[in-house]
């Protein structure tokens, strides 16, 4: 890792919801930083205060980022701890992230990367549905007509696909996916992973709308969709079980 006199950047995933779901080293490191830039420095200054993290913190969001980057990569080289934290998750994923990666690795600054929780990868195991070959989409557009666009490709695709909704669009998206992908498409959505009220609900598409259709729906959403062609893959066979991801 390049050296800026003791100091680097630490992208650091931090918990979806349940505050227990963070490393040991990542607590480890926002303890030690010098500094904290947060997508929500609301959010983040309750994981601190719960991990008793005591370090100036600022903001750094998808508004501000441009204007922000250099800033903190500047702090870096003077030798200063800096850690990024997303509003929840992994750094990166739908979230900002990978300008601030970006740029220090073009500033010959090598990130440190802290792995932890993210939506996705829980979604992809609660789902029960095949992940060998998968592809995340993040948040599909909000116009209909890229959205069924959208869609009617991801229904071509011989892979389980994981994507992003928001409360106010999910009962259109399943609507959607009926129409475009067809109502036996096997749906799983993940709503509110890891807190409180977590729910795991599985079904085909069209048995997702008759049961949730009137949903008043509230908090986070992860949505896997097992397209037609995914449904006929197999996962490969392998002469070496013991690997690990």
């Amino acid at each position: 890792m390049h050296s800026c006199d003791d100091g680097h950047l630490a992208l650091v995933a931090t918990p979806i919801g349940n505050l227990e779901d963070i490393t040991y080293r990542a607590v480890r490191i926002l303890k030690e930083a010098d500094l904290i830039a947060a997508e929500d420095t609301r959010r983040a200054q309750k994981l601190l205060s719960y991990y008793h993290v005591h370090c100036p913190v600022t903001s750094y969001h998808m508004h501000n980022e441009h204007r922000k980057t250099e800033k903190l990569l500047e702090k870096v080289r003077s030798g200063m701890k800096v850690v990024m934290l997303s509003d929840a998750g992994t750094p990166c994923i739908s979230d900002p992230g990978y300008l601030l990666v970006r740029e220090a690795i073009a500033a010959g600054i090598e990130p440190v990367v802290v792995p932890g929780v993210s939506a996705l990868t829980h979604a992809a195991v609660a789902a029960g549905l095949p992940v060998s070959d998968f592809r995340f989409i993040g948040f599909l557009p909000r116009k209909e007509g890229r959205r069924r666009v959208l869609l009617r490709q991801i229904g071509e695709q011989q892979k389980t696909v994981i994507l992003f909704e928001s409360p106010a669009r999910i009962a259109r998206l399943l609507r959607e996916i009926t129409e475009e992908i067809g109502a036996g498409t096997q749906v799983v959505v993940v709503r509110e992973a890891t807190k409180r009220f977590e729910e795991c609900l599985r079904g085909t598409a069209g048995e997702m709308v008759a049961a949730h259709g009137d949903r008043k729906w509230k908090g986070e959403l992860t949505v896997v969709i097992q397209t037609p062609g995914s449904a006929r893959a197999r996962i490969p066979a392998s002469d070496d079980s013991s690997g690990t991801q």
